[in-house]
């Protein structure tokens, strides 16, 4: 098989798992990895995103090519015809090429008369484009792939953002990078990246993020293995500004893995006393340490739940807590388009009893005149403002503090009445709510 058709049926059989057994795309991609060509992993990891964040524009369109659901195709023909739209859409290669290559894998990996099938789709995709696309250009959800549960939702809790969403949803996401700020700041790393050959530039607006020009191989990055800099994105990073850390303090940080937000406080108040990193996962756990590891940054690791301190706190309260709550994840769909088929409607009103139970059981723990940070990577009201109206209106002792007091917060995202939403695209960032609640 030649090198660029091999490539591309390990990313329709990435996808087909996605389809059929509902696994995560990084999930599905470590299983076909395992048998593929070291020089082949770029591009099956690329062709299998692009089918995916596309996924639901393509099933769009082949409705209009097919007289039957797309969804009765088997997922590994209609995973490869959107791999197929994928390139097509990209237009680095030439169509002929996209299409004969597709054609090829469909005889490999399926049969004679899906081979068939594939090359009629795709050439009459090709005739009828200019109509196709103008049917895309009526239709915003099926233009920027958004499914129709996550567009109504968008409509209606952000009306006068749900375009830009939708379109900032349908874009490969940025890489960000935190620096340490007691070693370095952002402007110095951006010059030392720029001299080794890397396009990056400081956000002043958060005065340790750097954006590079093009995602790079983390080896790459000067300092990275001493922990000079890490992998977070920009709206993450933004989590300082909500807690105001101060010398002195005890620190929960609930819900730790993978560690970046842990690593950020250490980083940010080197003298703190304590900071606890508690996650219920104890294999995500592991990843916590080894960030902190790299960082050469102190803090206690815990494997427990949050929401049963009972079972783990020994009772001294704590000055700050993070919630960073489990929660739908829409806001990083940039990152994992993965969630937009692994999500649905349901999955939205089961989040905020979760969420709730968490930040009950974390107040339980705050000492008075303490702040505790409800954060989510996720935009809908129901799991943001929703959560704190209704724990609000539960408890006598808290009191919201405002985002316009949190010292240095960048002029960036919205304000509601409990917190800060910033929505993805925005400054180049994910999708990230902050709220901040101090205990009387």
């Amino acid at each position: 098989m030649r090198p660029g058709v091999a490539a591309r049926l390990p990313a329709a059989e990435a996808v087909a798992i996605v389809l059929n057994e509902g696994a995560s795309l990084d999930d599905a991609l470590r299983v076909v990895l395992a048998r593929v060509a070291t020089e082949l992993a770029p591009t099956v990891r690329s062709l299998s995103y692009g089918a995916i964040r596309g996924f639901f524009r393509h099933a769009k369109l082949l409705g209009e090519l097919l007289s039957r659901p797309a969804g009765r195709l088997e997922p590994l023909v209609r995973a490869l015809l959107s791999v197929a739209l994928y390139e097509l859409e990209d237009r680095r290669s030439p169509d002929y090429a996209v299409v004969d290559a597709a054609v090829e894998v469909a005889r490999a990996g399926a049969n004679a008369r899906a081979a068939g099938l594939v090359n009629a789709l795709l050439r009459r995709y090709l005739r009828e484009r200019a109509r196709l696309d103008a049917a895309l250009a009526r239709d915003p959800a099926a233009r920027f792939a958004s499914p129709a549960w996550l567009a109504a939702r968008l409509r209606a809790d952000w009306p006068e953002h749900a375009s830009q969403v939708m379109a900032a949803l349908d874009t490969q996401a940025p890489m960000w990078l935190r620096v340490d700020a007691r070693r370095t700041t952002g402007e110095a790393y951006a010059a030392s990246l720029r001299e080794a050959g890397l396009g990056a530039r400081a956000e002043p607006r958060v005065p340790y993020a750097v954006l590079l020009d093009a995602p790079c191989d983390v080896q790459a990055l000067p300092g990275f293995a001493a922990g000079l800099a890490s992998v977070q994105d920009l709206g993450a990073q933004c989590v300082a500004f909500a807690l105001d850390l101060q010398p002195g303090q005890r620190v929960l940080d609930a819900c730790a893995a993978p560690g970046g937000k842990t690593a950020l406080i250490a980083e940010r108040q080197s003298a703190l006393h304590q900071i606890l990193a508690l996650d219920a996962d104890a294999a995500r756990l592991e990843r916590v340490r080894d960030n902190l590891r790299r960082g050469q940054l102190a803090a206690q690791t815990l494997a427990a739940d949050a929401g049963a301190p009972a079972n783990w706190w020994d009772g001294a309260p704590f000055d700050r807590i993070l919630v960073d709550a489990p929660c739908s994840a829409l806001g990083v769909i940039r990152r994992h388009p993965d969630i937009r088929l692994r999500r649905s409607a349901a999955d939205l009103e089961k989040m905020p009893r979760v969420q709730e139970r968490l930040l009950r059981a974390g107040w339980s723990m705050l000492a008075s005149g303490g702040r505790l940070v409800y954060s989510t990577c996720t935009f809908t009201h129901a799991e943001n403002r929703g959560v704190l109206a209704r724990f609000l209106s539960e408890v006598t002792d808290a009191d919201p503090v405002p985002p316009a007091s949190w010292p240095d917060r960048p002029d960036i995202g919205v304000a509601d009445p409990y917190g800060w939403q910033i929505l993805p695209g925005e400054a180049g960032a994910d999708g990230f709510y902050y709220a901040a609640l101090k205990k009387r």
